[in-house]
């Protein structure tokens, strides 16, 4: 029981302790950033494959 509440106490102290709280907070801006180029990269995703498919027809007509 003294074990636990050992346990109990130095994890309190731990999230009690704010020097850890800008490393939580970038962390959380890089997972917004991330998100927000993943979520942008469909759309710049589809415009790529659009641009090449067209030069694919253009160079296929070109060709034959």
């Amino acid at each position: 029981m003294k074990h636990r509440l050992w346990k109990l106490s130095v994890m309190l102290q731990i999230l009690k302790d704010e020097n850890g709280q800008d490393l939580i907070e970038y962390a959380l801006v890089v997972a917004l950033i991330a998100f927000a180029a993943t979520a942008g990269m469909s759309t710049v995703a589809t415009a790529i494959n659009t641009a090449f498919t067209s030069i694919g027809t253009k160079l296929t007509t070109y060709t034959s």
